[in-house]
């Protein structure tokens, strides 16, 4: 059985992902490090890691393997979830692969090192209805990816 391992602190999609883990029956994992209110599900298992850089992080990257997914933002977290086996899907929809976590990694350390001489000050896009509908697909097609390999 697949599990679903949330990095949770800023996730902007825990209903859309409790709808999905609900849908298809596979237990979902909440990682943060205080407590938030989660959606209700039978599915849900919330988990609360001590305060620390990466601790969550940590918690999911031991723990995910082959046949599992991950939903988070975090660009080196996703890249450790790869390597592992993983699927992972970020709260825009947006899939990383192994075919482009080079990239985004490559962008993010770009980014910081703008954001550290000042040459930009560094904003995030509004999160869109959009986003999440790209999210729903996105989770769709992973389980779906997920379903297909356990058959081979």
């Amino acid at each position: 059985m697949a599990n679903i391992y949330v990095d949770a602190d800023a996730c902007p999609v825990k209903d859309e992902a409790v709808r999905v883990a609900d849908r298809h029956s596979y237990p979902i994992h909440f990682v943060s490090n205080a407590w938030m209110r989660l959606p209700e599900s039978p599915n849900v298992n919330r988990v609360i890691v001590p305060e620390g850089p990466d601790a969550a992080d940590d918690w999911i990257a031991t723990r995910i393997a082959r046949g599992d997914i991950a939903v988070t933002a975090d660009i080196p977290l996703a890249s450790r979830c790869l390597k592992a086996g993983a699927r992972v899907v970020g709260p825009t929809g947006k899939p990383f692969t192994d075919a482009t976590i080079g990239m985004a990694l490559a962008m993010r350390d770009l980014q910081q090192h703008l954001r550290e001489t000042g040459e930009s000050k560094g904003f995030n896009a509004s999160f869109t209805r959009a986003d999440r509908s790209r999210f729903l697909q996105a989770m769709d097609e992973a389980i779906q990816a997920i379903k297909r390999e356990s058959r081979s």
